[in-house]
């Protein structure tokens, strides 16, 4: 197949090219080609933008997976903005180019999180669950509907509600192991919130087994099989490195230096893979500590 990738230099982009590559040609949009190819190699065919290009012909799949980082600043308005538009503005014009194409690609996958859901509590959450109206539910709707604008008897749509993804590099694990390896880690807030979570190369095989398939369509919780609560997960990660989890982050303190946003630590879903597993998917790391284990001992 020949692949467009959008978000390919991201935290799960730049594996899913890894895998592509041993198989597939490669297309990624970019705005630096050069940066790109050092990073995914020279095998790679590069789009620097989307302007010149008229259709999708030509192109078998698409996996959208480009974005603005959620967590990285706090929630201003301007920066809800970069937030919405770095997601939705791509993504219209990927659905326009799906139907302006004779031949469109046969499938496009394309991004979203559990944040889909909202704040969840205690209800385990299926792809069927009824979301919360907050604004990670509002991102992510707008996002899901503007790709499902690209579907016809000729393309699939599949959605990718991703929770958290553990990567030996990047991505919110790495912000957290500097302060645990200090002694210094523990749970945020009361503790009993969910954190849903899947280990990356889990994650590269979900989204390559949904191109696989030619039967699936819709959205899928990319996550493990078993979320658990953010204590658990702090005093887990403190136990693969060997160190206490006594420092609980109040709640205040985490509302204090993240505003709005503090929503991502001190809520969650108890999100499961229902439409995953049911399609017979197999997780490698079903289990958290196995797979910390696994990621920190490559990083």
């Amino acid at each position: 197949m020949r692949v467009l990738i959008t978000g390919a230099t991201g935290l799960i982009g730049r594996h899913l090219v890894a895998q592509l590559l041993a198989h597939h040609q490669v297309t990624v949009l970019t705005r630096n080609a050069a940066r790109a190819r050092a990073i995914l190699g020279s095998d790679i065919t590069c789009w620097t933008t989307l302007t010149d290009q008229r259709t999708l012909d030509g192109i078998d799949a698409v996996v959208n997976l480009a974005g603005e980082p959620i967590a990285d600043r706090r929630w201003s308005r301007e920066q809800k903005r970069r937030l919405c538009d770095s997601r939705w503005q791509l993504t219209s014009r990927l659905a326009a180019l799906f139907k302006a194409s004779a031949v469109p690609p046969s499938v496009f996958i394309s991004g979203s999180a559990t944040g889909y859901y909202g704040d969840q509590g205690e209800a385990v959450v299926t792809e069927e669950e009824v979301p919360h109206d907050e604004f990670t539910h509002q991102l992510c709707a707008r996002w899901e509907e503007l790709a499902l604008t690209a579907e016809s008897p000729q393309t699939r749509v599949c959605l990718l509600r991703t929770g958290m993804v553990l990567a030996p590099h990047g991505g919110a694990l790495a912000k957290m192991v500097p302060p645990f390896r200090l002694g210094l880690g523990g749970p945020f807030g009361h503790g009993r919130q969910y954190l849903p979570w899947i280990h990356l190369d889990d994650m590269v095989a979900g989204i390559l087994y949904l191109l696989a398939h030619a039967e699936l369509r819709g959205a899928f919780n990319m996550v493990a099989p078993y979320p658990v609560h953010n204590d658990k997960f702090a005093a887990t990660l403190a136990e693969v490195l060997h160190r206490p989890a006594f420092v609980r982050v109040p709640a205040f303190a985490v509302r204090l230096l993240m505003g709005e946003a503090s929503v991502l630590v001190l809520t969650g879903q108890r999100a499961i893979p229902k439409r995953l597993e049911a399609a017979g998917f197999h997780f490698r790391f079903a289990d958290l500590e196995e797979a910390l284990r696994n990621v920190l001992a490559r990083r």
